[in-house]
């Protein structure tokens, strides 16, 4: 018998503690323990939370802003490592699903970065990492390309769980990709964006993405937004004072969950920090899916042919006589997510 779960979830909006990892994995696990005392089962968190933006992107050129691009690299945590296991131990202590976003570095690249989402299960397990798979436009400076090695759905107390970064919200086979794994909760995480062009509402264009993937996959999204806090318009204006107004443009972030429907469930939150709640009901997933079953039998697949590439990337494959290429070639190893095998 099928069986859907009903429950309570979280998207936080709020600023990371610009480039302090430990602070602000501190400041993660409040906002893990607020979230499950007000009822959450799931609490999502925005993009590169622990522990910052490179904003230095969008509002200086490369030279200016390679030193704000060395303490990112050295703010950046590894996965697993001891910052993301103090997350795991906050998320089963208080028996909650946590997604949250981080400046990964790679374990055999001191300036190698990846944008990633990082699931955990509510007993505290490391179900998987997503690395972004591209990053967006002025991000090009900071991070590398994920792989396709954990664009996975995972199966969790709450539902089949899939999740996203801001611009990949966009990539229509990424989104599809996840939707015919049996995604039904998806979560988009995103920053505040002021700096995008004068006539484009960063706010409105977070929802839209959103509304579409519910609408056309049938599915409930938890957005989950940072904020441009004060002490990150400090530090960008302190050499670039024209930084200062572009930072603190308004209807830059939005958080909240949207149905199955394309609607925001409850109300959202737009540009101010806090936690917005939802209540989720999967139930609600089954009856659109008679008109529009995109992964099932409103499609053509007969026609339609999608493959994706599992294989994780690394700088060499390794191979010698009496050791079996895993040995010699630890990345592959190392970069499939904790262990699971292909």
């Amino acid at each position: 018998m099928l069986n859907l779960a009903q429950f309570k979830a979280a998207a936080v909006q709020a600023a990371p503690v610009f480039l302090d990892t430990n602070a602000t994995v501190d400041k993660a696990c409040r906002l893990i323990e607020e979230a499950a005392d007000n009822g959450a089962k799931l609490v999502a968190f925005p993009e590169v939370f622990i522990s910052g933006y490179p904003y230095w992107s969008w509002v200086m050129n490369p030279i200016d802003g390679s030193p704000w691009f060395e303490k990112l690299c050295k703010s950046a945590i590894e996965v697993p490592g001891p910052e993301i296991q103090k997350i795991a131990q906050a998320a089963a202590r208080h028996r909650i699903n946590v997604v949250i976003g981080v400046n990964e570095r790679n374990p055999h690249g001191i300036a190698t970065l990846y944008n990633t989402l990082v699931t955990i299960s509510d007993e505290g397990k490391i179900l998987g990492r997503h690395r972004k798979l591209v990053p967006t436009w002025a991000e090009k400076l900071t991070w590398a390309n994920g792989d396709a090695s954990s664009l996975k759905v995972h199966q969790t107390s709450v539902g089949p769980l899939g999740a996203l970064a801001c611009g990949e919200n966009t990539n229509t086979l990424a989104r599809f990709a996840l939707l015919a794994q049996g995604e039904l909760v998806h979560i988009a995480s995103y920053i505040a964006l002021p700096v995008a062009p004068k006539d484009y509402d960063m706010a409105e264009a977070i929802r839209l993405r959103a509304s579409a993937h519910c609408f056309e996959g049938k599915v409930f999204t938890i957005i989950s937004c940072s904020t441009v806090s004060a002490e990150i318009i400090d530090a960008m204006s302190a050499s670039h004072p024209e930084a200062r107004d572009l930072l603190a443009r308004p209807n830059s972030a939005f958080s909240g969950i949207i149905g199955p429907d394309g609607r925001v469930v409850g109300e959202p939150l737009i540009d101010k920090e806090g936690i917005v709640y939802g209540d989720i009901d999967l139930n609600r997933c089954i009856q659109p899916r008679q008109m529009h079953d995109i992964t099932g039998h409103y499609n053509r697949f007969d026609i339609f042919d999608l493959q994706v590439n599992r294989r994780p990337l690394s700088a060499a494959r390794f191979y010698g006589e009496g050791q079996s290429v895993d040995e010699l070639n630890p990345m592959t190893e190392s970069d499939e997510p904790f262990g699971e095998k292909k």
